[in-house]
């Protein structure tokens, strides 16, 4: 099996359990959206509010942290068709742990749904999705949902 995420952990202990989560994540991603033919591949980077407060000053000129940031490599158009067999990534997707843990408590679900979520979030994000109108939002929220119930990771 091609790898299809490659993980960083910045500033946080390596957890073999995100390693696996996120592959199994990505993985049905990109199965769900016919991406395994291709080369691509996802950078995913795990770490603290800070430092995504400082990606997210840095990137959108906001000075505060935030759950997940996405950095696409493609326009959607592009992606449509993809035919390339050069090892590429899809785009970077940086997520706070901690805040993870947080929004998990907030929404009374588990780590595990809300990790995944942020990664199904990410990478819609990353194929192009957005959730600032109100029908662009309900196309991507029904993309990510199917994702999580495909993995029978649902809410509690």
């Amino acid at each position: 099996m091609e790898e299809r995420v490659q993980i960083e952990f910045l500033d946080i202990e390596e957890n073999d359990q995100y390693i696996k989560n996120a592959e199994t994540v990505v993985n049905k991603c990109f199965e769900i959206e016919n991406l395994l033919d291709t080369k691509l591949y996802i950078s995913l980077i795990l770490t603290t509010p800070d430092k995504i407060q400082d990606f997210n000053n840095t990137y959108r000129n906001i000075n505060k942290p935030t759950d997940v940031l996405s950095f696409p490599m493609f326009e959607k158009e592009e992606l449509e068709n993809f035919k390339s067999q050069i090892e590429e990534p899809l785009g970077d997707i940086i997520i706070s742990i901690e805040q993870v843990k947080n929004q998990a408590i907030e929404y009374g679900h588990s780590f595990e749904r809300e990790f995944s979520y942020m990664i199904v979030h990410g990478f819609y994000h990353l194929m192009g999705y957005d959730h600032i109108e109100s029908s662009d939002r309900a196309k991507m929220r029904e993309k990510e949902e199917n994702i999580l119930n495909e993995l029978n990771i649902i809410r509690e």
